[in-house]
């Protein structure tokens, strides 16, 4: 489901030196490359800003509604991941939607207003509810949240730990 982690960032999101601020500074950065690097991905983030990821959110819902949301996340991941996009640009946004191949006119739609907003909104107000406040965020049958990025060894506990339930 969409959640929207940091709806507060500004529309054209927030300079990564804030971020990295707040959370370590390079020593954050050096652990999250270890952390990628340990399971075979890469940590490139745009090394200028964090983007604010509402109309990426909301082109995804879109991307939902026309089957094509698992490529489309994908693309969005790997744009922001590894390629170091800002994915708040809708320039960005407009490529890699037209690489999955949505419709244009939807693209436009979408970025142009705020069709699926309320989709997005609700959505992060349900994952707020159930505590999820980092992504990402794991439902495990409707019961069991697990946040953040975990090794293998928790989530093999905590489908255990349903097993017994």
């Amino acid at each position: 489901m969409p959640f929207d982690l940091h709806p507060e960032y500004p529309v054209d999101g927030l300079p990564r030196a804030q971020l990295l601020a707040r959370y370590g500074g390079d020593a954050m950065t050096e652990r999250m490359k270890r952390f990628f690097a340990e399971r075979g991905l890469e940590y490139n983030p745009n090394p200028d800003v964090v983007p604010n990821s509402m109309s990426a959110l909301r082109l995804t819902e879109l991307a939902r509604d026309r089957g094509r949301h698992g490529v489309l996340h994908d693309r969005l991941m790997e744009a922001y991941w590894t390629e170091a996009k800002d994915i708040g640009d809708s320039d960005v946004l407009r490529a890699e939607a037209d690489a999955a191949g949505l419709p244009a006119e939807e693209v436009e739609d979408v970025l142009g207003g705020e069709r699926y907003r309320d989709r997005v909104e609700t959505s992060t107000r349900e994952a707020y509810s159930m505590g999820a406040n980092a992504v990402p965020a794991f439902v495990l049958d409707r019961r069991l949240l697990v946040l953040g990025a975990q090794a293998d060894e928790v989530f093999e506990h905590a489908f255990a730990q349903l097993e017994r339930t």
